[in-house]
């Protein structure tokens, strides 16, 4: 599975304006409806649902919020770079400055699974880290995120 297969070029925010988690959740739940035709306080409240369970920011200053959707026939994915780090809760006690949002149908089981796996790996990678927050466009972040850590068979 390719980053590719999950995001697209208009599915990425190059300076996303949030002060807060909750707000940077909801710009991207306003994002991924206007894309998938879900209603966004639904998408928000499965976020923020997924949130609750436990922190979706994995250190670095990388979170990858995630939820699973009845109406939505594959996976989507969702990238935002924010202008400024925000506190997340997160496992390193780091603000978050990246943020990979994937939804995925309810019965997507091992498939969703891969997408995690995929977007972790790439975000774990500094080096990729390092050129998403130097990336001065929408177009060259979908290059890095495209180009990133090469997947496994």
């Amino acid at each position: 599975m390719e980053i590719s297969d999950l995001v697209s070029p208009d599915a990425v925010l190059p300076r996303l304006k949030a002060t807060s988690k909750k707000q940077a959740l909801n710009e991207l739940s306003v994002l991924a409806a206007a894309k998938t035709g879900l209603n966004e306080r639904e998408i928000f409240d499965v976020l923020l649902e997924r949130e609750r369970l436990g922190t979706t920011g994995v250190g670095q200053g990388v979170a990858i919020p995630h939820g699973r959707f009845a109406a939505l026939d594959r996976i989507y994915g969702f990238f935002a770079r924010l202008d400024q780090p925000v506190d997340y809760d997160s496992v390193d006690d780091r603000p978050v400055d990246l943020l990979f949002m994937l939804m995925a149908p309810e019965d997507a089981g091992a498939d969703h699974l891969k997408a995690l796996a995929r977007v972790s790996r790439l975000l774990r990678d500094k080096e990729t880290c390092d050129k998403l927050r130097g990336a001065d466009s929408g177009d060259a972040l979908y290059v890095v995120l495209d180009e990133g850590v090469t997947s496994t068979p």
